[in-house]
């Protein structure tokens, strides 16, 4: 592929690590409505904007939507306050912008939420441009991607999408945007494989290192 020039970074589980609270606020809201919700349920739509995670996850009960969304949403915030980056993001993220890199997000988030966590790690400046799934089209659609593109003016073939779902990494596939997996977080290998990423990496030390060969124009063996 070519020379990077935009990495754009999926938030909860690649960036963030708070797929476990996101896990507990849901079964907390699904049993305070009695439904029923497993673990693997909860876990699997993370990536997804709030309003199809929903739709996903309750599909029987549309009245409650809206208190389920309210029920989670207090929960999440209650008892994220200590949820941080994954060791060595903070690293990773200064490095590629002295390398000169672009970077952005693409969530799942809403833009409350998303801006509550650029604040909480004081990252509102690192990012160039940030997407969120209440002010466009949720993942897997393309839309928030293109709309990065259009605003960083950077060719889809020197943009590098890295998450840790099949929703990030579909997103990514339909514009034929290079892509790289996480293992790390919510979805399994043999999920991520199926999306054809440039590689599948184990931690965040590992995604340095191999954004770091992209950057420096080093062949590749995936």
């Amino acid at each position: 592929m070519n020379r990077p020039e935009l990495i754009i970074f999926d938030w909860d589980g690649t960036l963030f690590n708070s797929v476990g609270q996101i896990v507990e606020s849901l079964k907390f809201a699904a049993a305070k409505y009695e439904q029923p919700l497993t673990d693997e349920a909860a876990q699997s739509i993370i990536g997804l904007g709030l309003p199809e995670v929903m739709q996903t996850l309750f599909p029987q009960v549309p009245h409650l939507h809206q208190d389920l969304l309210v029920s989670y949403g207090e929960h999440y915030v209650q008892n994220s306050k200590h949820d941080a980056w994954f060791d060595g993001v903070a690293e990773l993220l200064q490095d590629l912008k002295a390398q000169g890199m672009k970077l952005a997000v693409a969530t799942g988030k809403s833009r409350r939420g998303l801006d509550r966590v650029l604040t909480q790690t004081q990252s509102h400046a690192i990012f160039d441009i940030t997407r969120a799934a209440s002010e466009t089209m949720s993942k897997p659609h393309p839309l928030m991607l293109e709309e990065i593109l259009e605003f960083t003016s950077v060719d889809v073939q020197n943009a590098i999408m890295v998450g840790d779902s099949s929703y990030d990494l579909e997103m990514a596939m339909k514009i034929d945007m290079p892509r790289i997996a996480v293992s790390y977080g919510v979805h399994d290998v043999e999920i991520l494989k199926h999306y054809q990423p440039l590689t599948i990496v184990d931690d965040i030390a590992d995604l340095h290192r191999y954004l770091k060969m992209l950057i420096v124009g080093k062949e590749l063996q995936v």
